[in-house]
């Protein structure tokens, strides 16, 4: 068998082993049109095509596609997706790095907007029902276990030690101002 003809039967059987991109489409719950795009992105390109060019899938194109969809289910954009499964490992873990940071803002930004509305709507009863604790209701917790002024005092300290950005994101948390955040992270640094 000369060279042409192994390359052949190879690509021949590499192309019997592959999957359709509707076969692929469907055994990861997406629509042709969505892989369709990923190529057009080059995010994922079909390793084969069949005699009648119709573009074939191997496993290991369905491994980068796991991998595409387990990104975008931690909300990273294409451009970002790419970056990550064309570089080294290092940019991907920057890129990581920055999505984190980035849901620790939104988280923050959103419990934000929920102690807002629960103040605008003046009911307390709704941290009852939503999953919200507040200044108020985590210093009654505290008093409820034994916690005195002193206690609650050494426990910030301690907080603060143990993890500043951890403090500073607790606090925002439970709602309080900015500036009353910043009075207690400076006591509690004594």
């Amino acid at each position: 068998m000369n060279a042409f003809n192994k390359k052949q039967s190879t690509s021949a059987s590499a192309v019997a082993d592959s999957m359709t991109i509707g076969q692929l489409a469907k055994r990861f719950g997406l629509s042709r049109s969505t892989l369709l795009y990923y190529d057009s992105i080059g995010l994922l390109k079909p390793s084969a095509r069949s005699r009648a060019n119709y573009r074939r899938y191997t496993t290991e194109d369905a491994g980068r596609l796991e991998m595409i969809c387990m990104y975008r289910q931690i909300g990273l954009s294409m451009v970002s997706i790419g970056e990550i499964l064309n570089s080294p490992k290092s940019s991907a873990r920057d890129i990581l790095e920055k999505r984190l940071f980035a849901l620790a803002k939104e988280i923050s930004r959103l419990r934000e907007q929920q102690h807002m509305i629960i103040r605008m709507l003046g009911d307390r009863s709704l941290r009852k029902r939503i999953p919200v604790l507040d200044k108020e209701g985590w210093i009654a917790l505290l008093k409820a276990c034994g916690l005195d002024d002193a206690a609650m005092n050494k426990w910030h300290q301690e907080f603060e030690k143990y993890s500043p950005l951890l403090h500073q994101e607790f606090l925002e948390g439970l709602g309080i101002p900015g500036v009353e955040i910043d009075l207690i992270r400076k006591w509690s640094q004594v």
